[in-house]
Formats: structure tokens, C-alpha cells, sequence
């Protein structure tokens, strides 16, 4: 029996939809992480981006378990001395409700040419309209 390896011609790339509203941070961004590197399919092969692209619509609207509302902080440095900023995930969900879900399956890819690959691949939308109908996408069962 011969090891298949994926080759850039040979993927079919889907695209799915999610519904945030109602979901865990976690558990969502681990699901999408997958279907965005491609561990669904049989032909999966690591050096390969044989992933699906993922639409995730309601982001303001993704649940988190305990306190991690007040206490999960996001940093960010401007570059200058001093110019470390903190952000709260509540304030972070009025602000800039994408950035979470982004944020959370970038942290779930891999940290290299590949990972930044597949992350163009995951488009994020605060509200429940996207502009993707033209692709058709499938829901994806979570």
C-alpha cells in the first residue's frame, strides 16, 4: 500500500459556513482550525494547505464559560517604550467582535508560511450577512 500525498492540483476546497451565536469560543475555534488545515479530509497531508475556506457569521455573539469576560485580557504593543495596551474580551466583543474569533484559531495554526496560508482562508463577520452566497457555502455541523 503506497502513502498518498496531496498535491496543490489535486484539493477540491469547500466552503462552509458556522453560526457563532450560542457557541464556546474554544470549542468553535478548535473546530474551524481543523477544517481550515484540512483534517477532515483523507487526503490530509501536514506540508499541505488541502483546507476549506470558513465563513463565521454572529461573532459578537460567541459564548464563553467561568469569568473570562473581565479576567481574559488581550495585549498588543505599538512599538514604542511603554506602549503596552490591554484589552478585556467584553471590550473586545463591543469593539472589535471579529478580532476574538481571528485571534483564537490563529493561535490554533500552524506558526509559519503554511499557517498564514491558512488563515486567508477564514472570513469573520460581526453581524448575520456576508457577502460569499456566490460560493454557495455548506453549513458546518459543529
Amino acid at each position: 500500500m503506497k502513502t498518498i500525498s496531496a498535491r496543490e492540483q489535486d484539493i477540491q476546497r469547500d466552503w462552509y459556513v458556522v453560526d457563532a451565536q450560542g457557541q464556546t469560543l474554544g470549542r468553535l475555534a478548535t473546530r474551524v482550525a481543523t477544517v481550515l488545515r484540512g483534517k477532515h479530509k483523507p487526503i490530509y497531508t501536514p506540508h499541505v494547505d488541502c483546507g476549506d475556506y470558513v465563513v463565521i457569521v454572529n461573532a459578537e455573539k460567541v459564548h464563553t464559560t467561568g469569568q473570562k469576560a473581565t479576567q481574559k485580557k488581550y495585549y498588543r504593543h505599538s512599538g514604542y517604550p511603554g506602549g503596552l495596551r490591554e484589552i478585556t474580551l467584553r471590550d473586545q466583543l463591543q469593539k472589535f467582535p471579529t478580532r476574538v474569533l481571528e485571534s483564537a484559531v490563529r493561535g490554533m495554526l500552524p506558526k509559519n508560511r503554511l499557517g498564514r496560508q491558512m488563515f486567508k482562508k477564514l472570513k469573520v463577520y460581526a453581524g448575520p450577512n456576508h457577502p460569499h452566497e456566490a460560493q454557495q457555502p455548506k453549513p458546518l455541523e459543529l
